[in-house]
């Protein structure tokens, strides 16, 4: 099939070079979302799926609006069989979604109709979801409502960051749609409708989300650590400031802290929650790069009085 794929971060890529390498389709053109500015100077920098298409000598369109007429047309000069997408990054009209023959096909990170939305990844974490997975859909209007084509699950491990989940997803989810294309082009795949029972929205994480709350229990606020990494990133107040929080550790054999307090010993520092403490293993203090707990809490000197959270 002539395919035109739509999609914006690295997460994207594992996809893109899959369908790239792919001996039964040609990738006539990559649809991303505009460069954005980047780095102390702010500079216009490409997408990392618009730097991976010019290097590979593939068209690159890259319309403010899916819906603008320019890249309507040009979409319908190129006639693509069929749209696949891996986190595109924008709602796509009624319009664009009618040219292809075989309509747009969603990589989504979950096993659907759980997590629809911008951030299925992070909500099956700070769920504690025991699995999770990946599932290529036909795109419709609605959010992620669409019929399934495919599916792959994925055991989420109990020291898995949001980040490292992802990575994981990306990789297999690759796989899985670039069979999805071969279904779809000999005719041995057919779309499934979503149940309707099961159903759990995941919208983007705000940095509001990612303040932890250190009346939860403790395992509550490891998964909010974990759920929240690598973006927006768990944190909390010291002295006023914000003080990112990036990994922890359980300690349930420890409950003689109270929910935001700090004990330092020698090469660790701890912090109560609701439940038992947890070992503070990451931080970052605001202007600062990441430390060890331990030596974070060397350099303030931790008082008595001293406790984490509003």
């Amino acid at each position: 099939m002539k395919l035109v794929f739509a999609g914006t971060p690295e997460v994207a890529l594992p996809a893109l070079d899959a369908l790239i390498a792919s001996d039964r389709h040609e990738v006539a053109a990559v649809v991303t979302r505009p460069d954005a500015p980047a780095g102390r100077g702010r500079k216009l920098v490409a997408c990392p799926v618009a730097q991976r298409a010019e290097e590979a000598g593939i068209e690159v369109l890259k319309p403010a609006r899916p819906r603008d007429e320019d890249f309507l047309a040009r979409l319908r000069e190129i006639a693509p069989d069929c749209c696949p997408v891996v986190a595109y990054g924008a709602l796509l009209p009624k319009s664009a979604l009618d040219i292809p023959a075989h309509g747009w096909v969603n990589l989504h990170f979950s096993l659907l109709p759980a997590w629809r939305g911008a951030a299925p990844v992070q909500h099956a974490v700070l769920a504690g979801d025991e699995m999770t997975g990946a599932s290529t859909f036909l795109i419709e209007e609605g959010l992620d409502s669409g019929p399934v084509y495919g599916v792959i699950t994925e055991e989420i491990k109990p020291t898995d960051t949001s980040g490292d989940l992802l990575t994981r997803l990306a990789l297999a989810g690759a796989g899985l749609l670039a069979a999805t294309m071969d279904g779809i082009e000999d005719g041995s795949l057919q779309p499934v409708p979503q149940p309707a029972e099961g159903v759990s929205l995941a919208p983007k994480l705000t940095v509001e989300d990612a303040e932890i709350d250190w009346a939860a229990p403790a395992l509550r606020v490891d998964r909010v650590v974990r759920g929240c990494s690598p973006a927006p990133g768990a944190w909390t107040l010291f002295r006023g400031e914000r003080l990112k929080v990036m990994s922890v550790a359980l300690l349930p054999e420890r409950t003689d802290l109270a929910p935001g307090a700090l004990s330092a010993a020698k090469n660790a520092v701890y912090a109560g929650t609701g439940s038992h403490a947890v070992e503070l293993l990451w931080v970052q203090p605001q202007g600062k790069k990441p430390m060890r707990g331990a030596d974070w809490a060397r350099g303030v000197r931790i008082g008595p009085d001293d406790r984490l959270g509003a």
